[in-house]
């Protein structure tokens, strides 16, 4: 009787441990594909579609001054400023089929800082009337602080004096940055003839393009006009340079392909 008992009892352990090792077995290979399927059903449940994207920027890049003849017949420069005209395209990816899903309601630039902040200057962002764009003008009514907020039409025309977008994405967020009071009080020698007031100023005024780079970062915020939110983070490095040609140059255009999403707000 005892004898059986020992092996009845055998038999419950070793089942046990049988178990134990089979539900082992089950967490480490079977689970972690069950979870893996889950949540690949979620990414597929979940769409990354957004109608809108920034596929193009164009910069436009040089510099200016107040000066004044003395008597000797050298220059003094002051308010040296370096000014970037900046033209964000936004996509709809439309193909001419417009919906109030790939349309503009609102359009607003928000939380707008430096992230690199010029050595040299005092940073400022502007709104940019689109036919002044590359034009060495600004408006010191339009300065931006923390934000701008974008009207939008479908009228065939309006006054580009104000921040408005073509609900259809027509035309492109224009902005300026200017850099000004770069250099005060700097007197140029008599011999030099011919003086342009654009960015070879900067070369002329010993300023280096290291002292004045910038960075801005903001974000696009959209409304279309099924009320949807989409944001898209966006960072810009002011262009002084390509590998082509510089401010120093006197102007600097740059074209710019970017890929840049605008993600759904939830």
């Amino acid at each position: 009787m005892k004898k059986k008992k020992i092996v009845f009892y055998s038999i419950i352990i070793i089942t046990f441990l049988i178990f134990i090792m089979i539900s082992t077995l089950v967490y480490k290979n079977i689970m972690p594909i069950v979870y893996s399927k889950s949540c690949m059903e979620k990414e597929c449940n979940f769409s990354p579609y957004s109608p809108f994207s920034i596929n193009k920027i164009v910069y436009f890049s040089t510099a200016n001054a107040e000066s004044s003849v003395n008597q000797n017949s050298s220059f003094t420069i002051n308010n040296l400023y370096q000014i970037t005209d900046i033209a964000i395209f936004i996509n709809n990816n439309s193909s001419g089929d417009y919906t109030n899903e790939n349309t503009l309601k609102k359009v607003t630039l928000s939380n707008i800082n430096y992230t690199l902040i010029p050595n040299n200057g005092e940073p400022s962002l502007y709104y940019k009337n689109l036919n002044d764009f590359a034009k060495n003008i600004f408006n010191l009514d339009n300065k931006i602080e923390k934000s701008i907020e974008f009207e939008t039409t479908s009228e065939d025309e309006f006054d580009y004096n104000t921040p408005v977008l073509y609900n259809n994405c027509a035309n492109p967020i224009t902005l300026s940055y200017v850099n000004s009071n770069i250099i005060n009080n700097y007197t140029l020698s008599n011999d030099i003839s011919n003086l342009s007031y654009d960015g070879s100023l900067l070369k002329k005024c010993n300023i280096t393009l290291n002292s004045i780079a910038c960075k801005i970062a903001f974000n696009i915020i959209i409304e279309n006009n099924l009320d949807e939110i989409y944001t898209c983070p966006m960072t810009l490095n002011v262009p002084l340079s390509t590998e082509s040609s510089t401010i120093y140059d006197g102007t600097l255009t740059l074209t710019d392909k970017v890929d840049y999403k605008f993600i759904k707000n939830t």
